[in-house]
This record gives structure tokens, sequence and C-alpha cells, in this order.
């Protein structure tokens, strides 16, 4: 009986994993670049003595789906998309440089450039600082042009420039405040070929129906798991009775 039970344990347990991991992609459906994590489910035979009786299971993070969100147009001037492939250069919460395809972007109280969810956006030499401004745009290659608090129309300045970066998917890996990294800890050379679309921004790739059918599979899995235990503990019930009587 101990075999069935501590399988069903195991399932239930790593169910409940990718369970979060599936709602966590689906709470995020509105978060603006947002890329979906992926799991997989990876078969953990049980070896020793004697022929193997028992196959377990273990939930793993399979990578990060980098397929692009769809474009919706806002009209908004700091609201940008990246064209095709490539990655936005920001300041994790760490210091360290990221990449994102938020391009939600705005300028804080400080006058820093910044996402939505508050990292520094890179430019050629760290993060973007904006003077005051009556008017700001953002061209296709990443520059930044205001016209400055109290100028005319006609006097325009460049204050930075995005760094806009292409490195290759299979050598990012995402952390757990959602920002990828190059794996080996470097930084990504910018790209010249990188471009924005302005007024637009890319949404999450998350497809919501995909997320919810995997929700109910994985919730009638787990309700397996949980029967089986049962049955287990039912089985076992029944042999001491029947030992009893013997």
């Amino acid at each position: 009986m101990d075999k069935m039970v501590f399988l069903a344990m195991s399932g239930a347990k790593e169910i409940m994993l990718r369970q979060a991991s599936n709602n966590h992609n689906l709470a995020n459906l509105n978060t603006t670049g947002f890329k979906a994590d992926l799991d997989a489910f990876k078969s953990l035979p049980v070896y020793g003595p004697g022929a193997a009786s028992r196959v377990y299971v273990e939930d793993q993070r399979a990578g990060v789906d980098f397929s692009s969100g769809t474009l919706i147009s806002t009209g908004r001037d700091l609201d940008v998309a990246v064209n095709g492939k490539g990655y936005i250069a920001i300041q994790d919460h760490d210091g360290s440089e990221g990449y994102t395809r938020a391009g939600d972007l705005r300028v804080n109280s400080a006058g820093l450039l910044e996402t939505g969810a508050g990292h520094p956006v890179m430019g050629n030499g760290g993060s973007i600082a904006i003077p005051p401004f009556e008017k700001l745009q953002i061209g296709q290659d990443g520059t930044i042009t205001i016209q400055p608090l109290g100028q005319t129309a006609t006097t325009l300045a460049v204050v930075d420039r995005i760094k806009l970066v292409n490195p290759a998917d299979a050598d990012l890996q995402k952390n757990r405040n959602g920002v990828l990294h190059l794996k080996e800890g470097e930084t990504a050379e910018a790209d010249a070929s990188v471009s924005l679309g302005t007024g637009v921004l890319e949404t999450s790739n998350v497809n919501s129906v995909e997320a919810l059918v995997n929700m109910i599979e994985l919730s009638r899995q787990f309700e397996m798991q949980i029967k089986m235990m049962k049955t287990a503990e039912d089985n076992d019930a029944a042999a001491t009775k029947l030992l009893q009587l013997g």
C-alpha cells in the first residue's frame, strides 16, 4: 500500500506545482509584454535491486514561450512596441541589466524613464533621465526627442537613445520578476536592426483558452491522485481487518 500512497502523493504535489505555474500565466493575461512560462512533466523511475516497480513524476520548468503577443494601438506617445525580434534593455531591481518587451513607458517623479513595472530604461550610458518637457517623441530607432519646457515647437533636443538588443532566445532565461537575462550573466550589445513602433503596445502572449483548459485538466488529474490515496487507505483498512480475522 505504501507504494501506491507515495506515488499518488508525489503526483498530487507535482500537479499542484504545475497548477501554480499555469495560474501564474493566466494571472498575467493582461500584463504588457508578458512571456508565458512553459512546464513539462518528467518521469522518474525508481531504480534498485530487482525490477523497477515505481515511476514518480516531476514538474520541471521547460523554458519560456518567446512568441510575440498582439499589438494594440493606444495613441500614447510613451507607448512603444518592438517590431519583430528584439528587446528593450532595462535595469532590474538588483541593478543588473535585463530585457523586456513591455513598452508601457512613463517618466517618474525623479525624471527617469521607466516601464510600467518600475524598471528604469537603459540608454547609451545607463538609465535615461528626461528633463522637463512640453512634448516627447520616441523614434523607430529608440531616439528620444523632447520639446524642452517653455520652448517653442521648433526647438527640439535629443535626450538619449533607448538601448535595443536582439540576443538569441536560447541564451535568455526569465527570473522571478519576469525580467529576461542572459544565462551567463553578461550584457547584450545594442543592435541597430531592432526598431520600435510608437503609440502601440504588445500584449501578453498567454493563450487564455489553452490556460483555462489546462487548469481544468490539471484539476481532474489532482482529483484522480486524491482518489488513489483514498483507495490505498481503504485497501489498507480492508487488509488490516482480514489479518484481525485470522
